[in-house]
């Protein structure tokens, strides 16, 4: 298991060997990933895609999907692409598509054709109290997040590439 995300992070099934892996019929989230450097730091991977699907199955892995030439390019080889997964309990497709919109923003994937906007205005949340909770205690730069569990980074944060 590979937690990714902000704060807590989402508990992703994996890494595993893409070249090897049958995926199943299920709707999720998935990462494909690459190692940074896998002789001194064999458990610290790159994000290069991230994605969700309705149905894993649908999406041509291992290597027909339509962003696999970009994976193989970015690990050096198909036998370096790894992939982790996160079925959403009880979620449904808006779920998925938001826990994508926020990997996409904390990891910025170079084979993600769309990124997403990693800023965010005082507005959008703004000032407020209520008795059954306290201020927001998360900082405002989303390029000061914190790793989780150290086993994941943006792509461009000694990928090589």
């Amino acid at each position: 298991m590979i937690r990714l995300g902000s704060l807590a992070g989402y508990p992703f099934e994996g890494p595993r060997l893409l070249a090897g892996w049958t995926p199943p019929a299920t709707a999720a989230v998935y990462v494909v990933l690459c190692r940074l450097d896998p002789e001194r730091r064999p458990d610290r991977y790159a994000v290069v895609y991230v994605g969700h699907a309705d149905d894993l199955t649908t999406l041509g892995f291992p290597f027909r999907h339509p962003q696999a030439d970009c994976w193989v390019r970015r690990a050096g080889d198909r036998w370096k692409v790894h992939i982790a997964t996160y079925e959403v309990p009880g979620g449904h497709r808006s779920h998925r598509e938001q826990i994508a919109h926020e990997l996409t923003a904390v990891y910025r994937p170079g084979c993600n054709e769309r990124q997403v906007d990693r800023s965010w205005k005082p507005e959008w949340i703004g000032e407020y109290s209520a008795p059954t909770a306290g201020p927001l205690t998360t900082g405002t730069d989303p390029d000061n997040h914190h790793e989780l569990g150290g086993q994941a980074a943006p792509e461009d944060s000694g990928s090589g590439s």
